[in-house]
């Protein structure tokens, strides 16, 4: 990878790099042309390294790993507010089946663009979409891959698998359809650098075993973590033991598809010996504070998880069940929930939570993400320490965690590449979304 004088390389320095473990003073990146980081070290010695190299110079910008969210609904962003303070069954009924059965491949893009737009804003890099609007074919999960592709963002698909009877039509398949289709589409991507397609069958409550089987092969088929909802709420316990006798991840088990590669969502309602499981099996848990927060779902047991070994992961879930998408406050969120819940105000770090959305996020995606070091794409927020909210500069991460506002992201690249400048989108997005969520306002009589 490396030339004699680093033509076609670009060094990226800046007053302050934190690279994910420690803060450099005078940090650069050396970038190849790939987007992929081929070195970080200090300034001086990486100009005289590579003198023919580009440089671009942020300055006294602070510079962290970008955040990665691991799971959101992309599409449920058209519908903020018109869920809310609604319990779970009468937040879908009135608002996602209300809505979503019309839509088609041009208003998935839009929830796309607005929820991907939105994130690529407020620091997050790669997004996790976990999608089932298919209607029978890959048309709308082509919809969510051009969106993330007009805004830069970084996305890896997850092609959600479901049959459960009393869902929509346009929601459900057979295994055999699902698989197809997914084999259709991670082999279209398979390749891309900056797309990824994994399985996801939807939960237990949602998919057969079949399907489950079918999610968890196809995960080893194609090497790539699957990932499923897992007790979000009661009703599913509920529901595995009076259909199986089981709770939920202990029928996941008794389906031999544990592994490395699983990964679930939520995680709230697990018995100690299923958080055990997971863990032995090196499985990893999204969690979703807010999320949680907003539906009533209750809070997740995280220092159980942390003591089973279990890799820990943040996201947003998604825009109409939270209503916000910024990975940076479901870091301050997970902090402190887990603070007031156990009544202990040392449990988790303001370092430890950091990780969670980033470098914990990349391993339930299966990506070298999260860090900035040699071999992972040079994805990264820059931060203006003149911001009122990350001052006085005396522990930055620390600020970051639990004092940032979205006002001190100056800039965001994905790849090496700039998709937030000054606070800005630089790719012309932004018109076309408002004309289209406009148009779709008038049409629901708003």
């Amino acid at each position: 990878m490396q030339n004699n004088n680093g033509n076609g390389f670009t060094l990226i320095s800046s007053s302050r790099l934190f690279d994910g473990t420690e803060w450099l003073q005078a940090g650069t990146m050396v970038v190849g042309p790939n987007g992929i980081i081929v070195e970080v070290g200090s300034t001086e010695a990486l100009i005289q390294k590579y003198p023919a190299a580009q440089v671009e110079n942020l300055g006294n910008l602070l510079v962290v790993p970008g955040t990665v969210n691991a799971h959101n609904h992309s599409f449920q962003s058209l519908m903020r507010g018109l869920g809310d303070d609604k319990d779970f069954f009468r937040w879908r009924d009135d608002g996602i089946y209300k809505y979503s059965l019309d839509f088609g491949p041009e208003e998935v893009y839009t929830g796309a663009l607005l929820a991907f737009g939105e994130m690529a804003l407020r620091g997050v890099t790669t997004v996790c979409d976990f999608f089932y609007l298919h209607n029978h074919s890959n048309d709308s999960d082509r919809a969510v891959i051009r969106a993330a592709q007009d805004v830069g963002i970084r996305l890896v698909l997850a092609r959600c698998m479901m049959d459960w009877m009393i869902s929509p039509p346009i929601y459900r398949e057979t295994p055999d359809e699902a698989s197809s289709h997914f084999r259709e589409l991670a082999s279209e991507y398979k390749n891309h650098p900056m797309v990824k397609v994994i399985p996801a069958p939807h939960s237990p409550h949602a998919a057969s075993a079949a399907m489950v089987q079918a999610g968890a092969a196809l995960a080893e088929e194609f090497d790539t973590p699957w990932h499923i909802h897992v007790a979000e709420a009661p009703y599913e316990g509920e529901m595995t033991r009076k259909e199986y006798g089981l709770a939920p991840l202990e029928w996941l088990q008794s389906l031999e598809v544990l592994s490395k590669r699983t990964c679930i969502v939520h995680g709230v309602w697990l018995e100690d010996s299923e958080i055990n499981a997971l863990g032995e099996a090196g499985g990893s848990l999204i969690y979703n504070p807010s999320s949680n927060m907003f539906l009533g779902d209750g809070i997740t047991p995280l220092p159980k998880y942390r003591e089973a070994g279990v890799n820990i992961a943040l996201a947003t879930d998604g825009g109409c069940s939270n209503n916000r998408v910024s990975v940076f406050g479901e870091m301050r969120q997970a902090a402190l929930l887990q603070k007031v819940a156990r009544l202990e105000p040392e449990i988790f770090t303001a370092e430890e939570v950091f990780q969670w959305g980033t470098a914990g996020g990349g391993k339930a995606l299966g990506l070298p993400l999260g860090r900035l070091e040699t071999g992972a794409p040079a994805d990264f927020v820059a931060l203006d320490p003149a911001d009122l909210s990350l001052q006085p500069l005396l522990l930055p991460l620390k600020n970051v965690v639990y004092a940032m506002e979205s006002t001190a992201i100056h800039s965001v690249y994905v790849s090496g590449r700039a998709i937030v400048r000054q606070g800005q989108a630089t790719v012309t997005w932004k018109e076309e979304l408002y004309s289209r969520l406009t148009k779709l306002a008038k049409k629901w009589g708003y």
